[in-house]
């Protein structure tokens, strides 16, 4: 459970990515040192056997002794005096002379007596080089106390013949506590870095977390149906964007509620009132209260309450169509002026009874677009419809048709209530209604638009609103223009 939790993962990470760059760290380090104390002792081994060689065979070529043995013997405390002068500045150093068969002839007086072997075996004699050689541990096979760097030498008569043999010997005991107070300075280090990196991120990792924490909770809180939730937003990094992306879900989901809300209410009265109404005219007729006279009066109002009920029910099925995809557009290629005027027409009785001011204004006589001319129709009477629905009496109509870009734009302007500026950018939503107090819209649900944008985006083309409350409204939406078909006009 503990790993499952960002914060856990993100420390283990963060420690785990020290530890191992401190080890690599480590090992780079003690890797230089040792290579560098390697290679200056070395070079001081060397210096001092080659002077302690040059010293031993320029004494003995100037000795009258018949053998080497025999020149070290002759004056052994001369010769150990020398060898431990020669060393002596270079601090725990000793040198160790054998003969050809590797029996211990002298050593200078710091050597560690009690540890020398009194004969070195010959596997050790055959690796020392007549140019000297660096040995290690297991290569002089204990015949020198351990922890010890060594340099041998081949002692050479005049002849050519090997008559004895020098190791010069350094401790390494130095360098192994060099090398030690190192590794534990690195770790004392690490460990250092790592408290410091731990409350570090700590704090990080926990202010990187606790948004996450409170968006978690709020998710849930808001699946449970407390759509008041929101979460604090601070800074402005990619968490506080989420905060921010997650309060406008909220926001838009909670908006979305209330106009489901609101549209099931209003498809609620709007079923209600017309069944309502035809139940209680066809009750009255069927039970002679009404008499024959008026029958003909109150079945004009039960056909119209029936074509009312007719709109609102083929209105959710367009919605329904439409969002599952069924809905099939059919370009062909009309003349939309055409369709305008028989759009309008079909308002002339309502048009005269509010003694609107009609314009309509087209660029030519036909105008070809390539669309679905029903579904275009649907759009041009339900703006038409509204536009004549929210005139003033006396009011402006207008119906513009003109061409730009290869597009026509179709535009239908109206003076009266207009459209609230709050409720302009919601126009085009789903079961949205500016005129919620249904005052003039009593028959509308909120689809109209909805549908209309839903079409014109499948047209690939543009609708958008331009209104002042209390002035004027309009509405405009583009279609392709066929260019073909006119181009043959």
């Amino acid at each position: 459970m503990l790993f499952k939790s960002v914060f856990a993962r993100y420390m283990i990470a963060f420690m785990m990515i020290i530890l191992l760059s401190f080890l690599i760290l480590a090992l780079i380090i003690t890797s230089l040192v040792q290579n560098y104390s390697n290679d200056q002792k070395q070079e001081e081994l060397e210096h001092v056997a080659i002077s302690a060689k040059t010293y031993l065979q320029t004494e003995y070529d100037d000795s009258e002794s018949d053998t080497f043995e025999e020149y070290i013997y002759a004056d052994l405390e001369s010769v150990q005096r020398s060898l431990t002068a020669i060393t002596r500045y270079s601090g725990d150093m000793f040198t160790v002379i054998t003969d050809a068969d590797g029996k211990v002839l002298v050593h200078d007086d710091s050597a560690p007596a009690d540890s020398i072997a009194s004969l070195f075996p010959e596997e050790v004699l055959t690796k020392v080089t007549p140019k000297g050689n660096l040995m290690s541990q297991s290569e002089l096979m204990g015949s020198l106390p351990a922890k010890h760097y060594v340099y041998a030498y081949q002692i050479v008569a005049d002849n050519g013949s090997i008559i004895g043999y020098l190791f010069t010997c350094k401790t390494s005991e130095a360098a192994e506590y060099l090398m030690e107070t190192m590794i534990k300075m690195i770790v004392l280090a690490c460990m250092w870095v790592m408290c410091a990196a731990i409350i570090a991120s700590y704090f990080i990792s926990e202010r990187t977390v606790r948004p996450l924490r409170n968006l978690s909770r709020a998710a849930k809180s808001f699946a449970a149906g407390q759509l008041d939730v929101r979460v604090e937003v601070r800074g402005s990094d990619e968490i506080a964007e989420l905060g921010m992306a997650f309060n406008n879900m909220a926001s838009s989901l909670a908006t979305l509620e209330d106009t489901r809300r609101t549209f099931l209410a209003n498809v609620s009265h709007d079923l209600r009132t017309p069944m309502t109404t035809i139940a209680g005219y066809i009750d009255n007729i069927l039970a002679g209260t009404i008499p024959p006279d008026k029958h003909e009066y109150y079945l004009n109002i039960i056909a119209s309450e029936v074509r009312r009920l007719s709109r609102l029910v083929a209105s959710l099925l367009d919605i329904s169509r439409i969002q599952a995809g069924e809905r099939k557009f059919t370009m062909a290629s009309f003349d939309v002026c055409e369709l305008a005027r028989q759009v309008l027409i079909s308002f002339e009785q309502r048009i005269d009874e509010k003694h609107l001011d009609v314009t309509f204004e087209c660029d030519e006589d036909r105008m070809l677009v390539i669309a679905d001319r029903d579904a275009i129709h649907q759009i041009l009477y339900n703006i038409c419809d509204n536009a004549v629905k929210f005139s003033r009496e006396g009011g402006a109509y207008r119906i513009n048709l003109h061409e730009m870009n290869k597009k026509v734009y179709i535009s239908v302007y109206n003076e009266g209530q207009g459209i609230p500026a709050e409720d302009v950018p919601h126009i085009f939503d789903r079961f949205y209604k500016s005129d919620k107090s249904r005052g003039l819209d009593k028959s509308g649900v909120g689809l109209g638009m909805y549908i209309a944008k839903t079409i014109i985006d499948a047209h690939g083309e543009t609708i958008s609103v331009s209104s002042k409350q209390g002035e004027y409204c309009e509405f405009t939406f583009t279609l392709k223009k066929d260019s073909a078909a006119n181009a043959k006009k």
